[in-house]
């Protein structure tokens, strides 16, 4: 006789069908021997439907949110964790026992311990590629670590943003990180990479990637040629998503 699931965890996104998440949570539930529990992804073209999913689902009890929702979701939360709130940017929904939602930022954690075994005395300044919710959390970590940073962006519109025009061979030499936290190159189109100009790569570069399918995006491929330490967001997953597992089960 099959066990009815009572606790049912999930992914909200949009055109999630590559998720990580589902993944990774489903092999967890086996291994575990959690055969009450599943992983389902909520993939929802706008975001006003999100009350929707949660009323449908009767045993929710946690969410991890990514593209394009990490901002937009906050509406609808009751509250937000402290590093959450000052972020703005939410990736882990926990449903309290009383009925609340309440919204976390793990990508930071994930992020941070996956950056700082690899940096080195002149990783002092960063380029984050992107200004979505992803490089809030990423932007976050840096300040956290004393690591000052830029956005870079298509449309610069706030401080602290500069065009991809403005990478000139001087801003390079400058920043010997840079983040691609836009999803540029995610398979399938796995030839495309952020416009920067890779010719001013060096070995004392570290690029790294939130992208982890394909697992060498050809940005990281541009950089690895230019002799750049490299790596992609696998890991950072892996840890985020761990982080999160332990939010959904403390008390």
């Amino acid at each position: 006789m099959e066990e009815k699931i009572n606790k049912v965890y999930g992914l909200l996104g949009k055109d999630i069908s590559y998720s990580f998440s589902r993944g990774y949570f489903t092999e967890k539930f086996i291994d575990l021997d959690l055969k009450k529990h599943k992983y389902v992804n909520f993939d929802i073209p706008n975001i006003s439907l999100f009350p929707a999913v949660i009323k449908e689902e009767e045993h929710l009890k946690g969410m991890n949110v990514t593209i394009p929702y990490k901002e937009a979701v906050i509406p609808f939360l009751n509250k937000l964790d402290k590093t959450a709130e000052k972020i703005g940017a939410v990736n882990t929904i926990k449903f309290t026992k009383r009925g609340d939602l309440k919204g976390y930022n793990t990508d930071v954690f994930g992020f941070e311990n996956s950056l700082l075994p690899l940096l080195k005395k002149h990783h002092k300044n960063a380029l984050i590629l992107g200004t979505g919710g992803a490089s809030k959390a990423i932007a976050f970590a840096l300040k956290k670590n004393d690591i000052n940073y830029s956005f870079v962006s298509r449309t610069p519109k706030k401080k602290k943003e500069i065009s991809y025009d403005d990478l000139t061979k001087e801003v390079m030499a400058k920043h010997f990180i840079i983040i691609n936290s836009t999803p540029i190159g995610t398979s399938p189109e796995i030839e495309k990479s952020p416009n920067i100009p890779y010719e001013f790569l060096t070995k004392n570069h570290l690029l790294f990637d939130l992208i982890y399918n394909p697992a060498e995006t050809t940005f990281l491929s541009k950089g690895k040629e230019k002799g750049a330490t490299i790596k992609n967001g696998y890991e950072m997953l892996q840890l985020q998503a761990e982080e999160s597992w332990r939010i959904w089960n403390k008390d």
